[in-house]
């Protein structure tokens, strides 16, 4: 089966989320625990959980739904209203989010659920993005809260390489 991981990279990046910005939110995640940490160390992980089908999947159904709504393509245009909205009880966002922090752990879960409520770096942006309704992040913000939150996990478990190099 093909590998998803640089697809998802790009289609990140190309609603203006890079690598380097996530990192930074999971730097934030354990900088509690670590002195000195610093968001490149964090890239290893990131590329870990980026490797996984099912992160994959859960990041190309995200900023699909998302394009779709944001340009006015669904066929159910309440939904699309609810999408544009970013409509506080929705919950499907974070549901598929979910797929991503359960392969990694009570750590991620909780993690997950800290940074989608508090908003920190990248996903206080991407939030931020489309108030108005010419954008639409409802999905995008949840799947990349999740990927730091793993990646976080991943490396709080201890399976980060010191001095690893990372190109982006």
């Amino acid at each position: 089966m093909k590998n998803y991981r640089d697809l998802c990279i790009d289609l990140l990046q190309e609603r203006g989320v890079s690598l380097h910005s996530i990192a930074e939110v999971a730097r934030y995640l354990q900088a509690e625990y670590h002195e000195n940490l610093q968001a490149e160390q964090f890239y290893s992980s990131i590329y870990s959980v980026l490797d996984k089908r099912e992160v994959q999947f859960a990041v190309m159904v995200a900023i699909e739904m998302d394009m779709q709504a944001e340009n006015r393509n669904l066929f159910n245009k309440e939904l699309e209203e609810i999408l544009l909205r970013d409509e506080p009880l929705f919950g499907v966002d974070e549901v598929n989010a979910y797929g991503i922090t359960n392969l990694y752990g009570s750590i991620a879960l909780t993690n997950f659920g800290y940074i989608d409520k508090f908003k920190y770096g990248i996903i206080s942006e991407i939030n931020a993005r489309g108030k108005d309704g010419s954008e639409c992040h409802t999905f995008l913000d949840d799947v990349v809260g999740a990927i730091a939150a793993a990646a976080a996990s991943r490396f709080a478990h201890g399976y980060h390489k010191k001095d690893e190099p990372f190109e982006e």
